[in-house]
């Protein structure tokens, strides 16, 4: 191949927006002197390579939208530890099947039992099959929400976070909401309903959300749209840092 065939099928590469095979059209020559491809497995190899890449910075570009706030995957999740979570569920799950259904997933469990984990795997498996997803505290949505509504914008505030196919909401219940804090989050979740799933995690059973939201008739609504289309996982069991102080010798038996 001369050298202006080969510049000009690089440029072509690019004009087509097929970057990655354009960056290592080289090194897939090379590969093709060697092993001798037919044509079409040459065509075959060079276009998957480029989906890979692109699916890469699909994925790359969803997670960093998506603000989670460190790094956790299902690989990581030691199930073994915690053998009240349903590990079939938790990978069917992983197929984002449920956000084509604007379905809803609700983790319940004390403290430190990896609900957490859970719901920032859940998030990137959900990017990595095509899906938009925004990870937030509850404290911070709160937050967010009542500003919004002081400043006049609260339309535009409640848009934004309706618009993620996955809306990952942490640690609901560990701060109780004023009654007025309390009805903007059901304006939240009545403008997801049936349109985007919210995937949500609490240390409080359903039985006490009326002490969370400090509104039995807010907390019944709540639920009634969380649960109408909705997977639960209960989890139970002892902190996973209070284990690993435990096993370094660092708490006594009786704690």
């Amino acid at each position: 191949m001369t050298d202006l065939v080969r510049a000009r099928v690089e440029e072509q590469l690019l004009r087509l927006r097929l970057n990655s095979a354009s960056t290592r059209l080289d090194a897939l020559l090379s590969e093709a002197a060697r092993k001798e491809p037919t044509y079409l497995e040459f065509l075959d190899g060079l276009l998957r390579e480029e989906l890979d890449a692109k699916q890469k910075r699909r994925v790359s570009m969803g997670i960093k939208i998506a603000h989670f706030p460190v790094v956790k995957t299902l690989e990581e999740f030691e199930f073994s530890f915690q053998p009240s979570i349903d590990a079939k569920l938790v990978r069917e799950l992983a197929t984002g099947r449920f956000i084509a259904q604007a379905e809803n997933v609700l983790l319940f469990g004390p403290p430190g039992v990896g609900k957490t984990h859970l719901a920032i795997a859940l998030g990137r498996a959900a990017v990595e099959t095509g899906h938009s997803v925004l990870f937030v505290t509850a404290t911070a949505l709160i937050a967010a929400l009542t500003r919004a509504h002081a400043e006049g914008h609260l339309a535009e505030q409640l848009t934004f976070y309706a618009k993620p196919k996955l809306l990952v909401i942490d640690e609901l219940g560990y701060l109780p909401l004023e009654r007025a804090s309390a009805n903007l989050f059901f304006q939240l979740v009545a403008r997801r309903y049936e349109r985007g799933s919210i995937l949500l995690t609490t240390n409080q059973p359903p039985t006490d959300w009326g002490q969370v939201f400090g509104d039995e008739t807010i907390a019944a609504a709540v639920l009634d749209r969380l649960l109408h289309h909705s997977h639960t996982l209960v989890v139970k069991g002892e902190s996973f840092r209070l284990k690993a102080k435990k096993r370094a010798g660092l708490l006594g038996r009786h704690q």
